[in-house]
């Protein structure tokens, strides 16, 4: 499938108007100036987690970005805020609880290189190339995922590359050697997915979005699920990549009916189907959901100073793993999921806590 393109303004406008489900233009503007009266600031989310739809009466229980942006610092400790975020600390840390995590063959910062023990000087693309067809090679790869070490997000300088890849398109590859050691980077071996997720959508690990909070007492709590799913055969699933969003029922882990590519992209409309494999949401379940609710419970208990965390899990073969953790995650979604956070049990304790 081609690159899903976002839609230009004429036809955002266009097939906005023609939405059958929309409250009336009055209401719509009415709810507006109410929210920017209530909350102070200009209502942003108002179209992007669709209140314009009639159905949406609950409008006051979805927060404007600003302030879900401000909750997690009141949250989280900024002094261990970087065990997540650094991507390496990260692995390095969670390694010694025995938790499923991806593997990581090598790193680098700048142009030193790290397999094992030992630290290898890359000066050239070539030397570049050769280290990392010896990499593959030495553990018998077909593919390899290529991560930013540091703070990245939706999906932003992620790379999996294939072995065939090394021979067809180096050029390609070198080309990569300049903004690798302008920064640090994890390369990583590629998850070999469950095959019910794959049924769902092969092209990419599907992940499944999961956020906890932890109350003053130490309870920790999930929050919301959503998963993630490319649906143009792309190796990342993020929505901003063009991928899709589908609400996860916390105590079944099946699918809700709708899934939604962004406001951009479909104006409202959901997507009941992978346009790909067919697979319909509604019929779909996610395997080992309660291993999923275990795991990422398991690691926020690890991680006290962090109460507000958003977990990136995708189902292994063997299981559910642990891809990352972030304390700066983006919760508009979660919102969204949730229905609106002001009607989430869990989230009323850290919104009280907070106010």
């Amino acid at each position: 499938m081609s690159k899903r393109h976002e839609l230009s303004k004429k036809h955002l406008i266009i097939n906005f108007l023609k939405l059958p489900n929309r409250k009336p233009l009055w209401q719509i503007f009415y709810e507006i100036i109410y929210l920017t009266i209530t909350y102070g600031l200009l209502p942003n989310h108002y179209f992007g987690r669709y209140l314009f739809k009639k159905e949406v009466s609950n409008i006051k229980d979805f927060l404007p970005a600003k302030i879900l942006q401000k909750i997690k610092p009141f949250f989280n400790d900024q002094l261990v805020d970087e065990v997540l975020e650094n991507k390496l600390y990260y692995n390095l840390f969670y390694s010694q609880f025995s938790i499923p995590l991806p593997k990581i063959l090598m790193y680098n910062h700048r142009n030193l290189f790290v397999i094992g023990s030992k630290a290898y000087k890359i000066n050239t693309p070539s030397e570049f190339l050769e280290i990392l067809s010896e990499l593959m090679k030495a553990n018998s790869l077909d593919s390899i995922f290529i991560k930013c070490t540091y703070w990245t997000y939706g999906g932003d300088s992620i790379y999996k590359f294939f072995a065939h890849q090394l021979v067809s398109e180096q050029t390609k590859i070198k080309a990569l050697y300049g903004e690798l050691v302008s920064s640090g980077y994890l390369f990583q071996e590629t998850i070999e997915q469950h095959p019910t997720m794959n049924a769902l959508n092969p092209s990419c690990l599907n992940t499944i979005r999961m956020d906890t909070f932890t109350d003053s007492d130490g309870v920790i709590e999930v929050m919301s699920a959503y998963l993630r799913i490319s649906v143009r055969n792309s190796h990342v699933d993020n929505i901003s990549s063009g991928g899709c969003l589908v609400k996860i029922d916390l105590e079944t882990g099946r699918l809700h009916a709708d899934g939604y590519l962004g406001f951009r992209f479909d104006v409202g409309v959901p997507i009941t189907e992978h346009p790909i494999t067919k697979m319909q949401f509604g019929t779909f379940a996610i395997p080992q959901f309660d291993k999923v609710k275990e795991l990422v419970l398991n690691a926020a208990s690890y991680m006290p100073g962090l109460r507000l965390i958003g977990w990136d899990i995708g189902i292994g073969v063997s299981g559910p793993i642990l891809i990352e953790g972030n304390s700066d995650y983006d919760n508009t979604s979660n919102d969204f999921v949730s229905g609106g956070f002001l009607s989430n049990k869990v989230f009323l304790k850290a919104w009280n806590e907070y106010k």
